[in-house]
């Protein structure tokens, strides 16, 4: 692992002060890469991507705090993922990046899909990433979907590490590591990420996107189960589905299986539908 650190921003967002992240990568952010913009998973603070942000140490990767999380504050209202959307498009425009590849995990993915529908001459490509298509989604084991609903799990570090593997289908070696980067949400932070979520779905627009779309989705994930990336790569055109080992956390836990996946599906130079 590099071990080049991200740059913080305090960045305003309309009505929200959000702390943001840049993991500058070539020649301190020159790479000949497009960056990565990166949506988070719920309650997840910008810390917990540090693993695969530091691996890509050949182009930039952008991530931010939702309202609530981490180190940004709470919103005064709640939002939906189309001001969540526009909030991401304000960051960028502040940090001068314009066209972007987009990438998101679990609720992040949900935002991700809605960043590349609403912005699409700034997504050049979509990854996906532990996330399904909104509320038709094929729900989870309920003892994890019934641990995740509160925030405990990340306020907890050692409730973490006793539920690990209920919650999130991985292997239990990389807990220690995980949740020795976790930093508490607010309770309204919380609530707003799942308030954000409720009645939304891309069904309606995914068929009609025309970027570039990779769809990576865990054999053992405890909280989106794998049909649901099957689901999201039947309805996106132009995508791909691999199919990882591993639950809910595979992108931390098999970062050497899923970064080269990655690479070369960013570097190819045509893609063409695996299916």
């Amino acid at each position: 692992m590099s071990e080049y650190k991200p740059q913080y921003h305090d960045i305003k967002a309309d009505s929200n002060v959000l702390r943001v992240a840049v993991w500058a990568g070539a020649d301190n952010g020159k790479s000949k890469h497009r960056p990565i913009l990166f949506f988070n998973g719920i309650g997840a603070n910008v810390e917990l991507i540090a693993p695969f942000a530091e691996a890509l140490t050949d182009r930039d990767v952008i991530a931010f705090d939702a309202p609530g999380i981490g180190g940004s504050a709470a919103a005064v209202i709640p939002y939906r993922p189309r001001q969540f959307a526009r909030m991401a498009t304000i960051i960028l425009d502040q940090l001068g990046y314009t066209d972007v590849d987009v990438m998101g995990v679990s609720w992040g993915g949900v935002m991700a899909q809605q960043f590349a529908y609403q912005y699409p001459d700034r997504t050049r490509h979509l990854i996906l990433c532990a996330t399904a298509a909104g509320v038709v989604m094929v729900p989870g084991n309920p003892k994890a979907l019934v641990k995740m609903a509160h925030p405990r799990r990340y306020m907890d570090p050692q409730y973490m590490l006793k539920h690990f593997q209920t919650l999130y289908g991985d292997e239990a070696g990389g807990a220690t590591d995980h949740s020795s980067r976790l930093r508490a949400p607010t309770l309204r932070g919380y609530f707003y990420q799942l308030l954000a979520g409720i009645g939304w779905t891309s069904v309606g627009f995914l068929p009609f996107l025309k970027i570039p779309a990779l769809v990576l989705a865990g054999d053992n994930d405890q909280i989106v189960p794998l049909i649901n990336g099957r689901f999201l790569a039947r309805l996106i055109p132009n995508s791909r589905l691999e199919i990882v080992k591993g639950g809910h956390l595979f992108l931390v836990s098999r970062a050497q299986e899923v970064i080269p996946m990655i690479r070369s599906f960013l570097d190819a130079p045509a893609y063409v539908p695996g299916r």
